[in-house]
């Protein structure tokens, strides 16, 4: 007789039963324990971490009798009970099989070196053409008599030399690629330098200066993009396929965001377009992949993203990673009356002052320096012995210290004062027009006050918070702990932005003080609570729904909206509860509770200062070798001409790499770099913070998208394999990651191989297998293995201890994979 089918509820019981009991096996395994409960709380309970869970959900995804769980699904459902039941409620369905991922791309090393030796002489090339245009410049500017004159020719030159590096890449663009056209191009081909010469001609390009002003629309035209009327775009990171975006009228792209019209994907550059309606408004941080549109009056959540294929219809609001429905609304500024008289009038005006004003006062300034002071006029004298005088290296020595002390000075006392008394115009709150004075008033403070070198000098020490508090941020409550922040924080304004007391930030915080719409803008206070800890790349808005004592994991999106979290944590975007802390991390004790608080930050402030001290002698020196280099090229210049000039550009760039690779080796021999879990208040992190400090990091971009970028990632330490694809990646511990051949990184991505919750500080080695792909604005965490061919999509955050199987594809923040099983339901 066949036997009987259980009943559907029965059958569901007995799977549930069955996978929970298991769960908690693995789980007993993981954690170190004999028995565990299937009721007993991951954290509460049985005191795991995020970590501990990644290893969890890694063992269960290798059992073929479990189904997969992401570290999401056990924040949501935290007891081996919750999650099974989650698990028994869904069902696979093929409709949701993910397509298997491409085959990395794998090239030939002669096609690698060939593409490496063409964007070399490319570079060679531009850099002659540079230097012949700037060697007439000067000799018809000096020729000049009298000041007035010096500043006509000054002004002219500023022009002409303006107008050509911005028409030069649109001239390029139309006659190495007429019209981008959705496409494959496999990385390191002929058809690939094409693109990067374009590319890299764009991404050089000034008119990043004219950002949130009518002329960048006008300039996209020009390359080819449909831009509507009354579009601001706020965004540095300029298109490159820009005959594959389309925007329509009165749209906001913000700051940070990205809409490339391309991807890295497993060794090929794929392009695809980018289409944003009427009345669209992107968020900060936001990433819109190829193949994604927008509807009219639709808006993008800050911090979240659209993959391809991911469609937002007309009138909603949607954030995440990957985007979904939200409820918030991101478009709440009330509209104002700003015509194109106004824009024009703006326009002009900005031209002006960069032309007639900024730009000759530089050049002539150089021009009128050079001949008035005379130890700089000697570096310019010619003479076949120069280089072996004393009297050489003197004088270079005296102008860079003077070029280098004054420079600081002058900036540290301009950024402090003018800021605050252009901020009088401003009233927090008012709605304005833009394009008007208010508008030029808060744009300038922004670009004032976001001043890189001192935040890089100040952060990870106690001297930051009086840097900002100085700057006009809100820190009277602030408790001094020696990390108040980072060395990466910046702000919309700084006199609209508050932190609480005891609370610590890592690096990339962006505070958002300015929300727009097509034709006005207001100013808004932004505060964070006290006691909070925020993690890495945080985009905080005004109005953020956080209060006292919360935990903002990594790359969280900040809610907007329903009740004030407060004594919990948040992870992802959208963004769930977790623990605000675990048992593991206590054990290091929150700086505001330990004993010996004041000893450990005496001595932690003492360190910092010497790393301070290091940072400014090395950033000197380099600048003392440049100055050489520039003297050596003058004594030259009168018998060899241009040619002088492009020599020291080139030389100055080795310099630069070969100088810092020396700075960072001989730091990390001193002190290497090491897995580590320990307090803020431990030796090993002010080292950390030390190598985070020194070495400078932003000449990495130049090498962007060659096969040098390889060559330097070598130098400084990392275990890199062949052929690699670096578009931009950063990498924050070199020597603490290894990438695998073929692998494709994405512009904006890195990989992280630390993290700081609270008083602890954490750090462990990740690896990339070969033929791995790292999305544009993803970020993988410490202690993770990507498997041979895995991808991780963009702008997803793959959390410390994930462990990719091979050829696995993983998107979302967190990461989690692409699977057949539809996603847990929502708790």
């Amino acid at each position: 007789m066949a036997g009987i089918s259980p009943k559907p509820a029965d059958r569901f019981a007995n799977i549930k039963t069955n996978t929970e009991v298991m769960f908690a096996e693995v789980l007993s395994d993981v954690v170190g324990a004999e028995q565990v409960s299937v009721d007993s709380n991951f954290f509460d309970d049985l005191g795991a971490d995020s970590m501990l869970m990644a290893r969890f959900c890694a063992r269960v995804r290798k059992r073929d009798d479990l189904p997969s769980v992401s570290i999401k699904d056990v924040y949501r459902f935290p007891t081996a009970h919750d999650l099974a039941t989650a698990v028994a409620e869904t069902e696979p369905t093929a409709a949701e099989t993910p397509e298997p991922p491409e085959e990395p791309l794998r090239v030939s090393s002669a096609r690698y070196v060939l593409c490496g030796a063409l964007q070399l002489l490319f570079f060679l090339g531009y850099s002659l053409l540079a230097a012949q245009v700037l060697a007439l410049g000067y000799e018809w500017i000096s020729a000049a008599s009298g000041e007035l004159e010096i500043y006509l020719r000054s002004a002219a030159f500023a022009g002409a030399g303006f107008a050509g590096v911005c028409l030069l890449p649109v001239l390029v663009k139309w006659v190495l690629v007429g019209r981008w056209k959705e496409r494959e191009i496999p990385v390191w081909s002929l058809g690939y330098v094409r693109f990067w010469i374009v590319k890299t001609l764009l991404r050089a390009n000034p008119v990043v200066l004219f950002t949130g002003t009518p002329l960048y629309p006008l300039y996209l035209r020009a390359l080819g993009a449909r831009i509507g009327r009354r579009v601001v775009v706020l965004s540095r990171m300029l298109p490159v396929c820009t005959d594959l975006l389309s925007v329509g009228d009165d749209a906001v792209i913000r700051k940070d965001s990205y809409l490339n019209g391309y991807r890295a994907h497993a060794g090929r550059i794929q392009t695809g377009t980018v289409t944003l309606g009427e009345r669209v408004h992107v968020g900060e941080a936001a990433v819109l992949d190829i193949g994604t549109s927008m509807g009219d009056g639709a808006q993008l959540g800050r911090a979240s993203s659209l993959h391809p294929g991911q469609a937002v219809p007309a009138g909603e609001v949607w954030h995440g990673t990957p985007a979904q429905r939200a409820h918030a609304d991101f478009d709440i500024i009330a509209p104002a009356p700003c015509g194109t008289p106004r824009r024009v009038v703006y326009s002009v005006l900005r031209l002006v002052a960069l032309l007639a004003l900024q730009l000759p006062v530089v050049i002539g300034g150089v021009v009128m320096l050079l001949a008035a002071v005379p130890q700089l006029a000697a570096l310019l004298e010619p003479g076949p012995t120069a280089l072996t005088t004393s009297a050489f290296y003197t004088d270079a020595l005296v102008a860079s210290l003077v070029l280098f002390l004054g420079s600081a000075v002058i900036g540290l006392v301009s950024v402090l004062t003018v800021p605050r008394l252009i901020n009088l115009i401003i009233e927090p709150g008012k709605v304005y027009r833009l394009y008007g004075v208010q508008y030029f008033a808060h744009r300038v403070i922004a670009r004032m006050t976001n001043v890189k070198f001192f935040t890089m000098l100040f952060g990870d020490s106690s001297y930051i918070v009086h840097y900002l508090r100085a700057l006009g941020y809100d820190l009277s409550q602030v408790q001094q702990t020696g990390s108040n922040f980072g060395t990466e924080v910046k702000h919309d304004t700084p006199y609209l932005t508050g932190v609480g007391s005891a609370t610590m930030v890592a690096d990339g915080l962006s505070v958002i003080n300015a929300e727009y719409s097509s034709t006005s803008f207001r100013m808004s206070r932004t505060a964070i609570g006290p006691h909070n800890f925020l993690g890495n790349h945080i985009v905080y808005p005004p109005g953020g729904r956080t209060g006292d004592d919360c935990l903002l994991a990594t790359k969280v999106m900040v809610p907007t909206d329903g009740p004030v979290r407060e004594g919990t944590g948040l992870l992802g975007a959208p963004s769930i509860p977790i623990p605000r802390t675990v048992q593991r991390d206590s054990d290091h004790v929150h700086p505001e509770r330990r004993a010996d608080l004041r000893s450990c930050l005496a001595a932690k402030n003492k360190h910092n200062l010497a790393s301070m001290g290091v940072y400014l002698f090395v950033r000197w020196l380099h600048l003392f070798g440049i100055a050489l280099i520039a003297s050596a090229a003058a004594d030259f210049y009168h018998w060899l001409g241009p040619p002088a000039i492009a020599f020291a550009t080139v030389s100055s760039l080795l310099l630069t790499v070969v100088f810092y690779a020396v700075v960072e080796r001989a730091l990390t021999a001193i002190h290497p770099l090491r897995t580590v879990f320990c307090s803020i208040y431990d030796k090993r992190f002010w080292r950390h913070e030390r190598f985070w400090k020194v070495p400078l990091t932003t000449y990495f971009h130049f090498f962007n998208g060659t096969p040098f970028k390889n060559l330097v990632w070598r130098m400084l330490g990392v275990r890199i394999g062949k052929r690699v694809f670096d578009d931009g990646c950063y990498l924050s511990e070199r020597t603490m990651v290894t990438i695998g051949d073929d692998c494709t990184l994405n512009i904006g991505s890195r990989i992280q191989c630390h993290s700081q919750e609270d008083g602890a500080f954490k750090a462990d080695y990740s690896t990339l297998g070969s033929g791995c792909t790292v999305g544009v604005n993803a970020l993988v965490h410490y202690g993770v293995t990507m498997g041979d061919g895995a991808i991780v999509t963009s702008d997803a955050f793959l959390m410390k201890g994930e462990e990719m199987p091979p050829r696995a594809q993983w998107e979302g923040n967190p990461a989690k994979e692409i699977s057949r099983r539809r996603p847990l339901p929502a708790r």
